[in-house]
């Protein structure tokens, strides 16, 4: 009986090793799990801090890449520098733009259009003071600014000569007429004292136009009303240029 029960707990004691020692050797007792445990624990925290910078750093650069597009402090930088580059560049084109347009406008010559039959109404009249005087008046017609060059080209009837222009009298400038404005002439029909010659009396006036040039042709001639008694003239016969008054145009 004694001998049984030491044989009982002979087994018993090595069965309670035995489960022991297999807790040990499987990972499932307290003190195997604990050296588990340890062992990864140990390697995460190694690993962690390696990681973390590799992220960061390509983080930064992902930051970094978008920034050069749009948003980051570097990108800003150098957008900045050639946002302002081309603003300048395109300032700079921008005011050769301006420049050229005045220059083109003031290389352009006048354009130039002539006063004569087709756009004008020309009358002629004598008048009382000074005497033996006659103004011709010539109104533009037109829709737009003609313009009256040296002085009108006088012929009575069939006369084969032309009168000739009171040099003193040529103006400073073309006398220019807007829609509805006049210009004047006036014409010395004989001499007073009686000093001139071939006198004549014309029924029929023509009044003839100059153009850009001296004695070119300038258009249409116009024919004015004469008195039914005609106008008397003689060699004295002289024009002046075309002035913007009748005071100017009867001074000389």
């Amino acid at each position: 009986m004694r001998t049984s029960r030491l044989q009982l707990l002979a087994a018993a004691g090595v069965t309670i090793a035995s489960l022991a020692l297999t807790a040990c050797q499987d990972g499932t007792g307290t003190r195997d799990e604990g050296a588990s445990a340890s062992q990864p624990v140990a390697s995460a925290p190694s690993d962690a801090p390696s990681q973390a910078p590799e992220e960061s750093a390509s983080g930064s650069g992902g930051n970094g890449s978008t920034a050069n597009g749009s948003t980051g402090s570097g990108g800003d930088t150098a957008g900045s520098g050639e946002s302002g580059s081309g603003s300048g560049s395109g300032s700079k084109g921008s005011s050769a733009g301006k420049g050229s347009a005045p220059g083109g406008s003031d290389d352009a010559p006048a354009r130039f259009n002539p006063c004569n039959g087709s756009n004008t109404s020309v009358s002629a009249a004598p008048v009382s003071r000074p005497v033996n005087h006659m103004l011709i008046t010539v109104k533009n017609t037109g829709s737009k600014n003609c313009d009256l060059t040296y002085y009108p080209v006088l012929r009575f009837d069939e006369m084969q000569w032309v009168p000739q222009p009171v040099e003193e009298s040529k103006p400073q400038a073309v006398v220019t007429l807007a829609p509805g404005e006049s210009a004047y002439a006036g014409v010395l029909l004989s001499a007073a004292d009686g000093s001139g010659s071939g006198g004549a009396t014309g029924k029929k006036l023509t009044v003839g136009f100059q153009g850009r040039t001296p004695n070119s042709d300038g258009g249409p001639a116009a024919i004015p009303s004469l008195p039914a008694a005609g106008v008397y003239y003689d060699s004295s016969l002289t024009v002046t240029y075309w002035q913007s008054s009748t005071d100017d145009a009867l001074t000389y």
